[in-house]
């Protein structure tokens, strides 16, 4: 199929859209999924997305989906670190492409000490493509899910939230896209 839309338009940019989960046949990486059954899934994130004509790779993040039961914080804390370190090394060492989380999301409704679990996580999630990016590697940028707009709540899920009525989370986001923009007009400027 990618290279069936390659065919229509080579501008195009090709993705999978894939969680990120690794298969069967990567031993060594089966344990960095978020449960034994992530690897019986069928899909595989090195393999799927090294295919010739996949333009980047593509990662979810969900560790309070993912990891069920009497896991605490710290735990998915170190999960989600891990997860995000091995898909950016991966992308840019064996794959030589970027990597997009295209899906981040938290539940809206747990809190940690009055701050939102959301912006723990997706401060580690921002931190570390910044830190890539900033060193030209593989870590390209993260998508949160779901954002709304007032008057669509019906249409969301779990993860949903409106920006403006969580404004930490929403300076995260402006924070974010700022410093990625800094880092591409310097890159413009030399």
């Amino acid at each position: 199929m990618a290279g069936f839309v390659k065919s229509l338009d080579q501008k195009h940019l090709v993705t999978i859209g894939l969680e990120g989960f690794y298969g069967v046949e990567k031993a060594g990486n089966v344990g960095l999924n978020p449960g034994k059954w992530a690897a019986s899934l069928g899909v595989d994130f090195i393999e799927n997305s090294a295919i010739e004509n996949i333009d980047f790779t593509s990662v979810h993040a969900y560790p309070h989906s993912w990891i069920k039961g009497g896991i605490n914080s710290d735990a998915r804390v170190d999960f989600l670190s891990h997860w995000v370190d091995s898909h950016i090394s991966e992308a840019e060492k064996i794959l030589k492409k970027p990597v997009l989380f295209t899906e981040v999301g938290f539940p809206s409704s747990i809190q940690k000490n009055g701050l939102y679990d959301r912006n723990i996580f997706l401060k580690i999630v921002y931190d570390k493509i910044y830190e890539s990016a900033k060193k030209k590697r593989a870590g390209a940028g993260a998508l949160v899910w779901q954002l709304l707009v007032e008057g669509m709540e019906r249409y969301g899920d779990q993860f949903s939230f409106i920006a403006w009525k969580h404004p930490s989370t929403y300076k995260l986001m402006v924070e974010q896209s700022c410093r990625l923009l800094n880092i591409s007009c310097l890159a413009n400027a030399s």
